[in-house]
């Protein structure tokens, strides 16, 4: 039987006092009748602000919900919203959680996001999506100019339901974990030393499902770019609301100041930003949006705009290809080679009028609705089903909803231990040797209304979070590190801190898992990638960070594990 995870909001006051006398240390002195009174909090301590902050620091902080959402009368909504995001699609074409496939890539978002954090480093050998805590995905790119492949659709699908084949066969796509050693030899000045590892994907064409299958058209496309196959970990997707709730004037004005600066060693990423002025707005005119423009904000790549049309929004669709209002056609690559190969795969057409079958048990009028499906040559057939835009809907408009409620209404866990004397220490020198100049430590939101690019939520539809002094410990802005092997392009987001240090205790992985691949074992092996290279940006914070004493650089991670 499931765990209620989730008490109810004076229990969970009640609960804090606890675990603040317990693990926190946030206590002081004592009252006439024995007990601890709570010492004063920093205003850092509220890393979500008066509204999305929890206190809980237990297995389960990542899940909990923020006061914007009781005050707001959404807790319903967002414990329904929980169970959208814990438990799997299935394949039946109507009812609870149907309209998993034809192709995918996940069954629940869970399997991405153990304990509502970050995914978990894997390990190597073959690429094993099945398990639940297996974040990361494959990114699969043109070596010439980095650019995704069309012939993979973005997040590539590793899954189908028969009679469908899965574009690419997990078991051929090997990871491996390569060793690495710094400029200064794994070791500090005083003689501590640490380890560096990387990961390395190699995926053969045999794994490709349209280059086994497809016809000579396919696969010289396939043959025509070199590609490559790295690893992108999923992002922690608390406190996403707060994130939201920065205003886009802002996040501008930080770019601003980053170029007036100067101090970055590879400059801004031009493609976004140059001269003062925002170049490559996010824009939805394809589900329902007029094309208003946004300010990128989410994903290492900042492919995103507001949440409400963000990470999530998307990922609710892709990973497990359900449709909705707004998304009623399926997930599939750019070139359409996925479907011109199933179309024309004997085995697929064989078992396609079973395929259909099964989905006239639960709605016989898509006869008439969807006469293509059933008319004409088999291929035809199959090809008018994989490209139908006007797909019926599987996920219906509460559903999604309610899922948004529960995304946008995750709290951020409070800061630990903010009177410990060796974490205020820390926290000084995180600013002293430079970190916290591209992991800003607060902001201050907006009047946070609804924005939605693609028109479907309003305001009052979701948990706000205006005038609220948050820290996130990140500023927004794209830097390059020049990692061996590094992300796709090399540009990445300023990955926000908080929380961070509870992924182990929510996730229950063996180790720290940090920065987009989840090559850091360690808070300490992610803070020395950072300096891998000359070129990189935070280089010079690195050689900073080299000069602390042993206590110095202890007092450094203790902080980071604190917030």
């Amino acid at each position: 039987m499931k765990t209620n995870k989730h008490l109810l909001p004076i229990a969970l006051v009640l609960c804090a006092a606890l675990t603040a006398c317990q693990e926190d240390e946030n206590v002081t002195g004592g009252n006439e009748q024995g007990g601890t009174i709570p010492a004063e909090l920093p205003d850092w301590y509220y890393a979500g602000g008066q509204l999305g902050t929890t206190p809980l620091a237990t297995y389960n902080a990542f899940e909990q919900p923020t006061q914007s959402v009781h005050n707001a009368g959404m807790y319903p909504a967002f414990k329904n919203g929980e169970t959208l995001f814990e438990d799997p699609f299935n394949t039946q074409h109507s009812g609870l959680r149907s309209g998993l496939g034809p192709t995918y890539i996940r069954t629940s978002c869970v399997h991405c996001h153990p304990g509502y954090g970050h995914g978990k480093r894997i390990e190597a050998g073959p690429f094993d999506t099945n398990e639940i805590g297996n974040g990361c995905l494959l990114v699969v790119y043109n070596k010439a100019d980095e650019s995704y492949v069309s012939w993979l659709a973005g997040m590539p699908q590793s899954h189908a339901v028969a009679p469908f084949k899965a574009p690419v066969d997990e078991s051929q796509i090997i990871v491996e974990w390569k060793e690495h050693t710094d400029l200064w030899g794994n070791k500090f000045p005083d003689g501590e030393t640490y380890e560096l590892q990387y990961p390395e994907v190699t995926m053969p064409k045999t794994a490709i499902y349209a280059y086994n299958e497809g016809s000579d058209e396919v696969r010289a496309l396939i043959d025509a770019q070199e590609y490559g196959v790295k690893l992108e970990s999923t992002i922690g997707i608390y406190g996403t609301g707060l994130l939201d709730a920065i205003t886009d004037e802002d996040i501008i004005a930080e770019w601003t100041k980053q170029e007036q600066d100067g101090y970055m060693t590879n400059g801004l990423n031009t493609a976004y930003f140059e001269n003062g002025q925002w170049k490559s707005f996010y824009k939805n005119t394809a589900q329902g949006g007029d094309g208003t423009p946004y300010v990128r904000r989410y994903t290492y790549a900042m492919s995103r705009g507001p949440l409400q049309d963000g990470a999530g929004a998307n990922a609710f669709w892709n990973i497990t290809n359900a449709t909705r209002s707004d998304r009623r056609f399926h997930y599939l690559d750019a070139a359409g080679t996925y479907a011109k190969t199933s179309a024309q795969d004997p085995e697929v057409q064989a078992g396609f009028e079973a395929y259909l079958s099964n989905m006239l048990l639960t709605n016989d009028s898509l006869r008439d609705t969807h006469p293509a499906w059933f008319e004409g040559t088999m291929e035809e057939r199959i090809m008018a089903y994989l490209t139908d835009k006007n797909l019926p809907v599987e996920v219906t408009d509460k559903e999604y909803t309610d899922l948004m409620v529960w995304h946008r209404g995750l709290a951020v866990p409070a800061v630990r231990n903010v009177h410990d004397v060796k974490v205020k220490r820390g926290k000084e020198l995180f600013e002293e040797i430079g970190c916290a100049y591209c992991h800003r430590p607060s902001w201050t939101t907006g009047r946070d209304e609804v924005r939605d690019p693609a028109r479907f939520f309003a305001d009052g539809d979701l948990p706000s979070y205006p005038n609220q002094t948050i820290w996130p410990y990140t500023d927004m802005v794209q830097h390059k590190l020049h990692m061996v092997n590094d992300i796709r392009t090399g540009w990445c987001r300023t990955t926000p801190l908080w929380g961070r240090g509870l992924h182990q205790k929510a996730t229950g992985s063996p180790t720290a898992d940090r920065l987009h691949d989840c090559r850091a074992r360690t808070t300490l092996e992610a803070i020395m990638w950072h300096g891998v290279s000359e070129q990189s940006d935070a280089y010079q914070t690195v050689v900073n960070f080299r000069e602390l004493t042993k206590e110095e650089r202890d007092a450094v991670i203790k902080f980071l594990d604190a917030i």
